[in-house]
C-alpha cells in the first residue's frame, strides 16, 4: 500500500477530438463559487445583511392650524362619553356598596393602588410604543405613529381636541370595564377598576397639560401638579431631551425616578434583544425625528 498522496483521474470526452483523453482534477482549498444562472420563472433568494430600519414613520409635513387631524368627530365624542359612562358607574357602585356595608378602607386603599398602578402602566405602554414598531403595526399603528412623532412635534398634543386626545383609549377601557360593570357588585373591585382605568383613560390629557403652559392651565391643574397627584411639566419635559429614554410615566410621574435609577426599561430592551433581536429605537442615534421642532407663526392656534 502506498502511502503517497492518490490522485484521481478521469475520462473526459474533448469536445474538438473524437479520442478518449485524460484529464487531471486537482482539488484547490480556494474555491469561486458561481452565479447560477437564473430564469424568469425561478424565484432565487439571497440573504443580505441590513441595518435596522428606521421605526419612526417621517411625516413629511408638519401639523397646521386648524389641521383637521386633530378635531374631534362624533366618533371620538361617542367612544369618550362611552369609556366616562362605564368609569363612572364603576365608581358608583364601589361608593354604593361601599356605603351599604360601611367598610370604607379597602375601597379606598383599592382606588389609590389602581392609581398607583395606572402610573406604572402608563409608563410601559409609552416606553413599548415609544421603542418599537411603526405606524404600519396592527393595532396600535396608529398610536404608534403618533406618540414616536410627538417628540419631532410635542406641542401638537396642546392642539388636539379633547376627544380626539382620548378615544382610542376610552374605546379600550370600555370594552374592557362595561363586563366588570355587568358582572360585579363587590366595592373593592369596582374602586380598582373604576380608578385605575379612569387614569389610563384620561393619561393622554394628563399627558397634554404637563406639555401646557402653567399660565394658560387651569389653576386646579397646575396645583394637582405642584403637589405630584399628576406629572409635571418639569419631569415629562425631561422625557423630550436626550438620551430620550426615561420619564415615560404620564399619570403621576411617581414610578419614574424607580425605573429609571434602577434602569428597569433598559434590562427589559436588553432581554427582548437576546430573546427576539429586536432593537428598542431609543438605542439609535438621535435624529431630526426625536428632536423638536418649534412652532411656526402659522401653526400657532388661535387662542
Amino acid at each position: 500500500m502506498s502511502i503517497l498522496p492518490q490522485h484521481n483521474h478521469y475520462l473526459t470526452r474533448s469536445p474538438t477530438h473524437n479520442p478518449w483523453h485524460r484529464k487531471r482534477t486537482i482539488c484547490s482549498a480556494t474555491t469561486t463559487p458561481t452565479k447560477p444562472k437564473s430564469s424568469p420563472s425561478q424565484l432565487t433568494f439571497e440573504p443580505q445583511f441590513v441595518t435596522p430600519p428606521n421605526l419612526v414613520t417621517s411625516i413629511s409635513t408638519p401639523p397646521v392650524l386648524n389641521d383637521p387631524s386633530l378635531q374631534s368627530t362624533w366618533s371620538h365624542r361617542t367612544w369618550v362619553a362611552t369609556g366616562c359612562t362605564t368609569v363612572l358607574v364603576s365608581l358608583a357602585k364601589a361608593i354604593a356598596g361601599a356605603g351599604d356595608s360601611h367598610i370604607w378602607l379597602e375601597p379606598m386603599l383599592a382606588g389609590y393602588i389602581g392609581y398607583i398602578l395606572a402610573d406604572l402602566g402608563s409608563g410601559v405602554y409609552h416606553w413599548g410604543i415609544d421603542n418599537y414598531g411603526d405606524g404600519s403595526t396592527p393595532i396600535f399603528g396608529n398610536q404608534i405613529q403618533a406618540f414616536q412623532g410627538h417628540h419631532k412635534w410635542p406641542w401638537t398634543i396642546t392642539r388636539r381636541q379633547f376627544a380626539n386626545n382620548l378615544h382610542a383609549l376610552a374605546r379600550t377601557v370600555a370594552f374592557f370595564v362595561l363586563p366588570v360593570d355587568l358582572v360585579c357588585n363587590d366595592p373593592t373591585v369596582n374602586a380598582f377598576v373604576g380608578v385605575c382605568s379612569g387614569c389610563i383613560m384620561f393619561s393622554q390629557q394628563f399627558h397634554a397639560w404637563a406639555h401646557g403652559t402653567k399660565s394658560k392651565l387651569p389653576p386646579i391643574v397646575v396645583a394637582l401638579q405642584d403637589v405630584g397627584l399628576l406629572v409635571s411639566r418639569s419631569q415629562h419635559g425631561a422625557h423630550h431631551r436626550q438620551p430620550y429614554n426615561n420619564n415615560y410615566c404620564i399619570v403621576s410621574g411617581v414610578w419614574n425616578e424607580f425605573l429609571d435609577k434602577n434602569k428597569v426599561f433598559e434590562a427589559l430592551e436588553m432581554a427582548l434583544y437576546f430573546k427576539l433581536g429586536v432593537r428598542p429605537r431609543s438605542w439609535s442615534e438621535p435624529t431630526t425625528d426625536w428632536t423638536e421642532e418649534t412652532e411656526t407663526a402659522s401653526q400657532v392656534a388661535v387662542q
